[in-house]
């Protein structure tokens, strides 16, 4: 089932998306991989999406990953007396610890680790900063603010602190058991929510212990600020734009995601760009054309893969929503300024074994016009270094390894297949040519390029290179 487009799509599933015909139809229309938000839903639920998913791979015959998404440590409101009050530009609010349900004169913030670094001066936006306020004197249990633009607060609302690097941690309690849950399940990549620091990471891969993948959610700034060392320690980013640009300029944000897709591109760090890409189509059969742009200049900027949130999720047309989404990255990838942007950008290799042969198995691609490239790997790691070479033909990824093809069913230009394990470098030749056959990359005559590591069997070594003609 090829995609013919280089870039993937993953879909975030819902109370608009849970039956096994909606799911199936959003993989037809073209998603790659499934996330499974756990700031939202049961268990239950999530294991039902995750079975359906995993019968729609032996329908198909199609690896499909599954994103975990933890809901990290939330801010939000308490509760308020008639469930909301509407403040105004000049108005006092005092926010605190108390239970008492809220007024317009205070509300409750039952988040003490807030107040330990709130200081005059500090800025603090609720429901995605629609409401700002500006912190006038704070104790360890209270802070007086002033109303800077006003509005209506309600229920749980959501708090940000620009600017602010809080003393907690990116897996809370509640994150926990949903990871051991996920886990458990069998998803394929983790994604962490609010990386504030490198450290963050850590923590995370020592309760994942390899079972699956990490993804760093960029969405804070603090983690701008420590960009480097977080993406060398994730297994792949996710540019996190709905929190990022509340707290940051809205005008930053489209110059940090163009650095960071550079960064990651650099680094060989599968890069995922969300949120709000085609946000009308939560009501709309269509998107803006502003929207499509968006979504357009992700994958100019080559992006390895697009996320749908609550258009597929909770909106009323999830499965259009896929369908233009997959229509809009094809267009692009038609664009022959597409392939020079791509070419113009390309990061050299690094002096290592893995990249002298994936560079040299693009350039022998371009120069016989071969139809694809074919790479043997177990952990991954050999097609990812192919990906990074943004080659002009796609990557057949061949790997024994169940979450393996799983996991590059979201990395760029792969299609990924799980196949049996091979005794010699001859047979995995051989096979490979028949893959690009059977899956309709190449027809006898053709050229396919074909790495793998070896000696066979040794994660993370890619350095044998062969060209195949097809007969």
């Amino acid at each position: 089932m090829r995609r013919y487009r280089f870039t993937k799509i993953l879909a975030t599933l819902g109370p608009s998306s849970s039956s096994q015909e909606r799911i199936r139809a959003l993989f037809e229309a073209g998603a790659d991989g499934f996330r499974l938000n756990y700031s939202h839903g049961t268990h239950e639920e999530h294991a039902g999406r995750f079975a359906i998913i995993r019968e729609l791979e032996q329908t198909f015959g199609r690896p499909i990953s599954v994103v975990g998404d933890m809901q990290g440590p939330k801010l939000r409101l308490g509760l308020f007396a008639k469930g909301f009050a509407q403040v105004k530009q000049g108005d006092r609010l005092r926010l605190d610890l108390s239970s008492e349900p809220g007024d317009g004169k205070r509300a409750p913030l039952p988040h003490p680790e807030i107040f330990a670094v709130l200081k005059p001066g500090s800025n603090v936006l609720i429901d995605d900063g629609r409401i700002r306020l500006k912190v006038l004197d704070n104790g360890s249990d209270f802070a007086d603010t002033e109303v800077e633009v006003g509005g209506r607060l309600s229920d749980q609302k959501g708090v940000n602190l620009p600017n602010v690097a809080l003393p907690i941690s990116a897996l809370t309690e509640k994150d926990r058991v949903d990871l051991a849950h996920a886990l458990d399940m069998g998803v394929d990549w983790i994604a962490l929510s609010f990386v504030q620091r490198p450290e963050d990471l850590v923590t995370a891969k020592g309760l994942i212990k390899g079972r699956a993948g990490l993804i760093a959610k960029l969405e804070k700034p603090a983690a701008i600020e420590h960009l480097n060392p977080i993406v060398e320690e994730a297994d792949a980013v996710m540019v996190a734009r709905g929190d990022l640009g509340v707290e940051t300029p809205p005008e930053d944000v489209p110059v940090l995601q163009s650095h960071i897709l550079s960064l990651c591109h650099k680094t060989g760090k599968p890069a995922i760009v969300a949120t709000q890409m085609l946000e009308s189509m939560v009501h709309a059969p269509i998107p803006t054309r502003a929207e499509a742009q968006d979504v357009a200049t992700a994958v100019y900027q080559g992006a390895d893969a697009v996320m749908l949130s609550a258009e597929s999720a909770a909106g009323e047309y999830p499965v259009e929503a896929v369908t233009m989404m997959d229509k809009i990255i094809r267009c692009v990838h038609q664009d022959p300024r597409y392939r020079s942007q791509l070419d113009a950008f390309r990061p050299p290799p690094l002096p290592i074994e893995a990249d002298a042969v994936t560079t040299a198995a693009r350039q022998m691609a371009e120069t016989m016009s071969a139809a694809a490239i074919a790479t043997f790997t177990i952990s991954g790691s050999t097609t990812l270094r192919a990906a990074r070479q943004r080659p002009p033909v796609e990557i057949v990824g061949l790997t024994p390894e169940a979450r393996t093809a799983r996991q590059l069913a979201l990395i760029w230009g792969v299609h990924a297949l799980q196949v049996g394990e091979f005794s010699n470098f001859e047979e995995m030749v051989g096979e490979a040519a028949a893959h690009c056959v059977s899956e309709e990359f190449a027809k006898t005559g053709d050229h396919v390029v074909v790495t793998a590591g070896l000696p066979l069997g040794r994660p993370g070594r890619t350095n044998g290179l062969r060209l195949v003609s097809v007969k």
